[in-house]
């Protein structure tokens, strides 16, 4: 039977006696382009609100679900976070530091300090605070559900923003992963500065690209970073 997120783990932390509990999740650590972005949600504390039900891992909503639950979520929360790390400090300190870096700005920036964190699938040796990760945890985890609808909405707008400023790549489509068009829109415009210049189908199309200006400076960026 298909599983559904739930409050199983939030309601046995609360039995133990923890209130705060915060869901984490990211988007777009696999990506090409852009940012990686990670939320944090605290969800109500003995509460079981009627949109609930309809929370699912954000890639199981089309965009119109997303955004309707992002609003509700937002307005009904105890408390949400964002973290954002862009795509040059993704290169310089790598795909996971990176991520793990979203997920604890996103902790800092609740207005509510948790009690407990319910991580997807990673765990944040950095941070003092008790926590568990969790497979699969954004399709069996409310919280952790929720934190990755915030995730996925607030950098989705961003790429749709990034789309206007760089023009050709499809950004607004594709979001930043590796689609046979974005593909296709790189080997035919060259990195665009939001690109991850370490991602390996990114490197190697600035390594085989022909000798002219605007390949000539892409492969000296590409140097400065090896």
């Amino acid at each position: 039977m298909l599983q559904l997120p739930n409050l199983g783990h939030e309601n046995e932390l609360k039995s133990q006696g923890y209130v705060l509990i915060a869901g984490i999740d990211e988007a777009g650590r696999g990506a090409l382009a852009g940012p990686v972005v990670a939320g944090a949600v605290i969800l109500p504390h003995l509460a079981n609100l009627p949109w609930f039900e309809l929370v699912r891992d954000s890639k199981e909503l089309n965009s119109r679900k997303r955004e309707s639950l992002f609003d509700l979520i937002n307005k009904e929360a105890v408390a949400v976070g964002i973290g954002i790390v862009p795509p040059q400090v993704i290169d310089s300190i790598n795909i996971l530091r990176a991520t793990k870096l979203a997920m604890m700005q996103a902790v800092e920036k609740l207005s509510k300090q948790p009690n407990f964190l319910l991580i997807d699938r990673l765990s944040l040796s950095q941070c003092p605070i008790p926590q568990r990760g969790i497979t699969r945890g954004d399709k069996s985890c409310l919280s952790i559900a929720c934190a990755s609808i915030i995730a996925k909405v607030t950098r989705d707008r961003m790429m749709e923003e990034f789309d206007q400023i760089y023009p050709g790549y499809g950004f607004a489509q594709h979001k930043g992963y590796g689609t046979g068009r974005h593909i296709s829109c790189l080997r035919k415009l060259g990195p665009s500065p939001i690109h991850r210049l370490y991602f390996a189908p990114v490197r190697n199309i600035i390594i085989g690209q022909s000798p002219d200006p605007s390949a000539f400076v892409h492969s000296e960026l590409l140097s400065l970073l090896l």
